[in-house]
């Protein structure tokens, strides 16, 4: 793609979030995730290739819906209350039905099973987008109201973290078992969005590093399939050997930095009268446990089959920056004893 172009592109999809995130008026929101929209289709669509076109294709129905939804909605309530005010929403239709049309754009549960076709059609960079940046404006927005009924959040948590966890299990494609990945964790954001925002901010954050690294290790090792990875250890074995910790953080297993967002959730949930939810929950997080562990078994205890036609590809020289990878990666796996300091800069 003509750099220039990209650049452009580029600078659309921030300043589109950045509008959703400053505005206070429904009409300027609803402009910032339609600019997100209109600059992330050409990038899914740059390689021509049938997939991506889908994909793309897929992603704005999808959104173009979720737009439609989102400004009847603003409209009615406009109608209804006379003005356009994101935090004066007061009327349960117009908010029940703003609250569904953001989850099917970050695709919680039921409103999932978008996500992970159009996510395995791209490649690892713009699924990396997908997964992390474009996630943010619709929070932005979900954070700012409080739906009228309080069950709905904790149903669409509760959905989004059993199929994403389910869902995961029987996949073999990499960028599928994100796909459910992310539906997992944004089930975990949702529920307590409603009791302490703050969580949900530090869960989302701690959910941007894990998934940035595991995009980038994918991305360095050209892996798409879980076979794939097997070639891992003669490519970038210390990298190799640090793998299987990211994704037991992604699994939110101590001592690691995923284990502090569950954690300080579970508590809140049980804070709240809820501990059949909690309990849901916790139980939830080990189907998505298992594929990870199934990721680090293939990746770090298996070897790719070596015979005359494919041989296994040696260490070469990386033109890729490893920086962000390094960073991201000790945030990763490091980031569970700065916990209180999180807290205490999220806490009001």
């Amino acid at each position: 793609m003509n750099p220039y172009v990209l650049t452009t592109l580029i600078f659309a999809l921030g300043l589109g979030t950045t509008v959703t995130f400053a505005s206070s008026h429904w009409l300027l929101a609803w402009m910032g995730l339609e600019m997100n929209t209109l600059a992330i289709i050409p990038l899914m669509a740059q390689h021509h290739h049938p997939r991506a076109v889908e994909a793309a294709t897929k992603y704005f129905l999808i959104q173009a819906t979720a737009a439609a939804m989102l400004l009847f909605a603003a409209t009615t309530n406009a109608w209804v209350t006379a003005q356009w005010d994101i935090l004066q929403m007061s009327h349960p239709f117009t908010v029940t039905l703003i609250t569904l049309a953001l989850a099917l754009k970050i695709g919680l549960a039921p409103l999932h099973s978008w996500l992970p076709e159009v996510l395995q059609g791209l490649d690892l960079t713009t699924g990396l987008i997908l997964s992390t940046w474009q996630k943010l404006a619709p929070f932005a927005l979900l954070v700012q109201i409080q739906p009228a009924n309080p069950w709905l959040l904790i149903v669409l948590g509760i959905a989004s973290t059993l199929i994403g966890g389910w869902g995961g299990l029987n996949q073999t494609q990499l960028r599928k078992i994100l796909a459910y990945s992310s539906i997992a964790h944004l089930g975990w954001m949702i529920l307590v969005l409603q009791f302490s925002p703050s969580l949900t901010l530090l869960a989302l954050f701690t959910y941007l590093i894990m998934t940035f690294s595991m995009f980038i290790i994918f991305k360095l090792n050209k892996s798409t399939t879980i076979n794939s990875l097997a070639t891992s250890w003669a490519k970038t074995p210390a990298l190799t050997s640090l793998t299987p910790l990211i994704l037991l953080s992604l699994g939110g297993l101590p001592p690691l930095t995923g284990f502090m967002p569950k954690w300080l959730i579970l508590q809140e949930l049980s804070k709240q009268d809820l501990p059949a939810i909690a309990t849901m929950a916790a139980l939830s997080a080990l189907l998505s446990l298992y594929f990870y562990l199934r990721l680090s078994y293939a990746m770090t205890l298996t070897m790719s089959p070596n015979n005359l036609p494919g041989t296994t590809p040696w260490r070469l020289r990386h033109t890729q920056l490893t920086l962000p990878l390094a960073t991201s990666a000790l945030a990763t796996v490091a980031l569970l004893p700065l916990m209180p300091a999180a807290m205490a800069l999220l806490t009001p």
